[in-house]
């Protein structure tokens, strides 16, 4: 397991040197979404219309925030169960999603789809919501307004704490870590 400081978007390739179980701090650009705002990105694409913002080696963060207080980005922002979007999961990779933010395991669907789009799923520490709003530096709502908490926003993040749970090779941190606490 590695420590890495990664830039996103991602430049092309980075998601191939992150491994299952590395622990990564993000900087830089990502987007907020959770499940109605995933049913609806994949309802335009099926109907052929463009999508709201460009997924291309975007990452994504399952995170429905709470009301900022008076001075502050943005509320509480801790992950949302990640199993929640799997069913739209595989058709926004194929649209260039290179990263998703969030808790809990993925289908092996979604992990498989991850492997065949070079894609990488990472977990951040659920209950600690307001810890991590610390690193959201800037929020602006980009769509699905009517959405509310569930809307895309563009967010800043600075030094994001996540660790790789399934890589672009299939690894899944969360059976390899049982596995290895069994050994014991």
């Amino acid at each position: 397991m590695a420590q890495h400081n990664i830039r996103v978007p991602f430049e092309e390739g980075v998601e191939l040197e992150l491994h299952a179980g590395d622990q990564v701090f993000l900087t830089g650009t990502i987007f907020t979404a959770r499940d109605a705002a995933h049913k609806r990105m994949v309802e335009q694409l099926e109907k052929g219309e463009a999508l709201p913002v460009d997924l291309t080696n975007q990452t994504i963060y399952y995170v429905g925030p709470t009301p900022a207080k008076p001075g502050a980005v943005i509320g509480s922002a801790g992950p949302t169960t990640s199993s929640r979007m799997d069913k739209y999961t595989p058709r926004l990779l194929q649209e260039g999603l290179k990263g998703m933010i969030g808790k809990g395991y993925r289908s092996q669907e979604v992990i498989d789809s991850i492997a065949q789009n070079n894609a990488v799923y990472f977990a951040a520490i659920g209950g600690s919501g307001a810890l991590l709003s610390q690193k959201i530096k800037s929020s602006e709502l980009i769509a699905y307004e009517d959405l509310g908490t569930e809307a895309i926003r563009k967010i800043e993040i600075e030094d994001f704490p996540c660790i790789v749970v399934n890589d672009h090779k299939g690894g899944d941190w969360y059976k390899e870590s049982q596995a290895k606490f069994k050994q014991t």
